[in-house]
């Protein structure tokens, strides 16, 4: 995961410029979502298309709520599961999920974001560093 935050930061942040330009943005803006626990994580545009960021709908199952790619899956130190949900383009939000189990490359949840939402299958481990502020040891 330090590595991917390397890679976030690398040629994302702003470079000394005698122009006159703008600055450049940050490769990710991380703002807390008031009245809950959970933040916000903006990309820049560069951020978002250096780091792949790829998404999946959430979709509806029979006989469970629903169900995500398991490369959406994410686990915290202890054991919880999450996702990433993406509410607008380049902006990302954690998401507490309930798995009943995993079946090949789907996670069969018992709660979790709704049908349709986006989630993140790839950049998720990069959107967890940005949010926490993990940098390269």
């Amino acid at each position: 995961m330090a590595v991917a935050v390397a890679l976030l930061a690398a040629g994302c942040g702003s470079s000394k410029d005698n122009s006159g330009a703008a600055p450049e943005a940050p490769p990710a803006v991380v703002e807390p979502i008031k009245g809950t626990d959970l933040s916000r994580v903006t990309l820049s545009a560069d951020a978002a298309r250096r780091l792949g960021i790829r998404t999946a709908p959430v979709l509806a199952g029979a006989g469970y709520r629903t169900v995500i790619p398991y490369a959406a899956v994410l686990y915290d130190a202890g054991g919880g599961t999450f996702t990433y949900t993406s509410p607008r383009p380049r902006v990302f939000v954690r998401h507490a999920i309930r798995v009943i189990r995993i079946d090949g490359d789907r996670a069969l949840l018992a709660a979790g974001p709704p049908a349709g939402t986006p989630v993140v299958t790839v950049g998720s481990q990069e959107l967890y560093g940005s949010e926490y502020d993990v940098e390269e040891d």
